[in-house]
């Protein structure tokens, strides 16, 4: 069994199986080992869309399922022979750089164990080397063609580089081995959205929501695309059931609070920004948004809402399609 790491965009724990019967790996404990390893690449890094906003117009938050690159360290001096155990205790201490110079001795040794070239794209990835975390993917994707996991990470890394057509290729790929992936469709939403294919990208997170009704990074994702096609009021649902999922997550509310004061919503959108900078005092969006808005009075001409009632709208609207409704379309 494998597991993998979930990451300027969009990364989940769970265990996969390694189908390439001939790259067994040398024993039991290794294996246990090897299980313990990564947590997977969130299918979102936060990127800010201010740059395309202008400045009268408030930022949100994109998410690229993921979390900060972490330490790349000092390259470690290689002791021959490198072991996965070592490699990957590395790499859990967050040391990228040095997880991946040892996975690159170590796949020096072991060149057709798929495992070791999927790890040395993950710590390539997480240090920053695009570059060699895409050919350390395609050598893996190589030996172990089945290997779902390895597609979507190689998507993501690809997506990273500014190559969406690829990206596309990869996970189209990913989906015909497994039609039921969640994680497939949501990096297809965001792989559509890179490629300008607004509409496309919608119905994509909406199927995955359709796989996995709390997937929160699919609701945040469809969330901040509807605001920036300006279909705030529907972006509501789908944002307030992902803060209502996991409200320690800032970029949440933020962009909960950004469809809010788009719709004229000024108190409640106030509030929801409180509670983001709340969850992260150091979440420089949520307070220059809770500045714009504290004081503005509501428009009269909008109806007012309760969160609790669209989260649970929406969560009744996703669990239909899950039990064989239509999926909803743009």
């Amino acid at each position: 069994m494998l597991r993998t790491a979930r990451t300027t965009h969009f990364i989940d724990d769970r265990f996969i199986t390694l189908r390439a019967a001939g790259f067994a790996l040398a024993s039991a404990a290794l294996i246990a080992a090897s299980t313990a390893c990564g947590g997977e690449i969130k299918d979102v890094k936060e990127v800010s869309v201010d740059s395309a906003t202008p400045s009268t117009t408030p930022a949100t938050t994109s998410v690229g399922k993921d979390s900060s690159a972490g330490s790349i360290g000092t390259t470690p001096a290689v002791v021959q022979p490198v072991s996965l155990a070592d490699a990957e205790g590395v790499y859990r201490e967050k040391r990228y750089g040095d997880a991946a110079a040892l996975f690159s001795t170590y796949v020096e040794q072991h060149p057709n164990n798929p495992w070791g070239h999927y790890m040395l794209g993950l710590s390539s990835w997480k240090a920053g080397d695009l570059d060699r975390a895409e050919t350390a993917f395609v050598r893996a994707q190589e030996l172990d063609p089945k290997h779902v996991k390895t597609l979507l990470n190689l998507a993501r890394v690809n997506l990273d580089q500014g190559k969406p057509n690829d990206a596309l290729t990869r996970v189209t790929a990913a989906l015909a081995l497994d039609s039921t992936s969640g994680d497939g469709y949501r990096l297809m939403g965001r792989v559509r959205a890179a490629m300008n294919q607004p509409n496309e990208a919608v119905v994509a997170y909406r199927v995955a929501l359709s796989r996995d009704p709390a997937d929160v990074w699919s609701m945040n994702n469809l969330g901040l695309l509807l605001i920036q096609q300006g279909k705030s009021e529907e972006a509501l649902g789908p944002l307030a059931r992902a803060v209502q999922l996991d409200s320690t997550v800032a970029v949440f509310q933020n962009n909960l609070g950004i469809a809010l004061e788009r719709t004229g919503r000024y108190t409640l959108a106030s509030q929801v920004f409180k509670a983001a900078v709340a969850v992260d005092s150091s979440y420089a969006k949520a307070k220059v948004s809770l500045a714009r808005v504290e004081g503005r009075k509501d428009d009269p001409s909008v109806t007012p809402v309760e969160l609790v009632t669209l989260a649970e709208s929406f969560d009744r609207e996703i669990r239909s399609v899950q039990m064989g409704g239509p999926i909803p379309k743009n």
